[in-house]
């Protein structure tokens, strides 16, 4: 396995040189590769699985990209993020190695590294792309064209993001976010993702996940539009639990899953002190960010734990009866739908996984790791 070469994102290209560059049929079609089981059952807000793997949206720049990760071992693949209108991508350089070990948050800047470490502990970039989109004509056409060619036991997410415009209050953005989540179920989208932080952005849509009553107005909004479907909300780095039941008490009542997290965001700088990016920060991806992100999740389970059940659950296995037995108790005329928590950042081990699961996760989404490594989901299926 180790000695196949497969097509990956080339970072030193430009994003729309990746996206018409995407892994062709006859790749896609050539993929005979045994996909180990992974033992258990497994749902994805509901929706049957076989893993708990999937992937960020970030990677999966269209449909061609999307199936080929589905063939190569990953269960809930994310369409990256599209808007109501198009929107071009930062220029160069969009992936930037940085020379740092684990983010916490209160970094005021971090050094740029010459190239990604070979060792995948140590493998982290600054990200910086702006959510760039085809035009909604364009991306429609490819989910639903994606979710015909897309194996039925794979789910399609589709994030989605407002794109705000001069003198929009937050009804618009809402309205736009709305919008653009009812034309991804419309197109063929099992699921939807809103994306409520992007770190490289200065508009409220990335930050709305620091606002916990605006997030509320736009995840009703989106709740509206696509009924029942799986509703996924993105957030950022959450400093403290105050701020973790703030939020999760706003848009709780709509939301099937809260995916954590969008990356930690600080400065970076050249070997000379230079400031790249005109000095703004930019998200921080790929194993450095794992322990943030796995005590963030941990944090956000504690949060839903007191909320929903008033005791503490037990970890690993025996968290899911007692979620079961909790819920069937409690409210006996039907069950409470309870947010799911997506583990996102810094997994790139069978081990990252677990531990994953084990703070509270439902699932666990890659994107650095897919990234640098294609075969990385059969490699953790092998070694469950």
């Amino acid at each position: 396995m180790s000695t196949i070469t497969l097509p990956k994102y080339d970072a030193a290209r430009s994003y729309d040189w990746n996206y018409e560059h995407a892994p062709d049929e006859a790749t896609i079609d050539g993929l005979r590769f045994e996909v180990p089981a992974c033992p258990g059952e497994w749902d994805f807000c509901g929706l049957k699985v076989g893993s708990p793997l999937g992937i960020a949206a970030g990677p999966l720049l269209n449909g061609r990209w999307l199936r080929y990760y589905a063939a190569l071992g990953f269960d809930v693949l994310t369409y990256k993020t599209v808007r109501s209108c198009e929107r071009a991508c930062y220029p160069l350089p969009n992936l930037v190695p940085v020379d740092v070990e684990r983010m916490t948050g209160d970094e005021r800047q971090v050094p740029m590294a010459a190239t990604m470490r070979d060792a995948s502990s140590l493998m982290s970039w600054a990200v910086s792309f702006g959510m760039p989109s085809k035009s909604p004509e364009y991306w429609r056409k490819d989910v639903a064209e994606t979710r015909r060619l897309l194996p039925a036991e794979k789910v399609l997410v589709v994030s989605v993001v407002a794109t705000e415009q001069p003198g929009w209050k937050i009804d618009d953005l809402a309205n736009d976010y709305a919008q653009c989540a009812k034309w991804a179920i419309e197109s063929g989208a099992d699921a939807v993702e809103a994306n409520f932080s992007c770190p490289n952005v200065c508009s409220r849509d990335g930050q709305l996940y620091q606002h916990p009553r605006e997030a509320a107005l736009c995840a009703e909004r989106i709740r509206t539009a696509i009924g029942t479907k799986p509703f996924i909300v993105k957030v950022g780095h959450l400093k403290n639990t105050d701020e973790a039941a703030a939020l999760i008490e706003a848009v709780s009542p709509y939301v099937s899953a809260l995916a954590m997290t969008n990356s930690v965001a600080a400065p970076v700088v050249a070997a000379n002190g230079e400031l790249l990016f005109d000095g703004q920060p930019r998200g921080i991806c790929g194993a450095a960010i794992l322990a943030a992100s796995i005590a963030q999740t941990r944090m956000m389970q504690q949060v839903i734990t007191r909320k929903y059940f008033l005791y503490p659950l037990p970890p690993g296995e025996e968290r899911v009866a007692a979620v079961k037995t909790a819920v069937a108790s409690q409210f006996p005329d039907g069950p409470l739908s309870v947010p799911q928590l997506i583990g996102v950042g810094g997994a790139f081990t069978e081990d990252d996984v677990r531990r994953y699961l084990v703070a509270g996760a439902k699932s666990v989404h890659l994107a650095t790791a897919a990234m640098v490594d294609p075969m990385i989901a059969l490699r953790i299926r092998a070694a469950w």
